[in-house]
């Protein structure tokens, strides 16, 4: 049940958070996804992307993911990973983790005194974690930034 190699195509590709910055976006409000609401002629307020999104500034980091092994549960290549590391994984969180000195993103399950690292693509397998290995779980994946075109 364990797959205990992670190609290098599964590396994460961690970049810095710059929380100091600030850039308001004009923000227009609720957007209706089922029936149309009237269109509002004007912009509500303005929000920073970084207050919205980055709640622990000091332990939260960026990913970008570049490999397949949890594309069923919508984590394509190219997405941004907000990841923030002060978050105490449960099972089922989606997380970050150095396993034998690679980064890999997975769904963590905890069984008794098991932990495995799960694939949300059936072309994967699960990993076993043993006291053979070396994990470290980065952190908790928050949000994903998807480009939609």
């Amino acid at each position: 049940m364990s797959d205990r190699k992670i190609p290098p195509s599964k590396v994460l590709e961690i970049l810095p958070i710059k929380a100091i910055s600030s850039l308001e976006i004009p923000f227009v409000g609720d957007i209706a996804a089922g029936f149309p609401s009237p269109a509002e002629d004007y912009l509500e307020e303005c929000i920073d992307l970084n207050r919205e999104f980055i709640k622990n500034p000091t332990s939260t980091f960026y990913g970008r993911v570049k490999g397949v092994s949890m594309i069923d549960s919508g984590y394509y290549p190219g997405d941004v990973l907000i990841i923030d590391k002060s978050l105490q994984p449960k099972t089922n969180s989606v997380v970050v983790c150095y396993l034998n000195g690679e980064f890999t993103l997975k769904r963590v399950k905890i069984e008794k005194k098991q932990i495995y690292l799960m694939p949300d693509n059936a072309e994967f397998q699960p990993i076993l974690v043993t006291e053979d290995d070396e994990l470290i779980i980065w952190g908790v994946v928050t949000y994903v930034i998807k480009k939609s075109y």
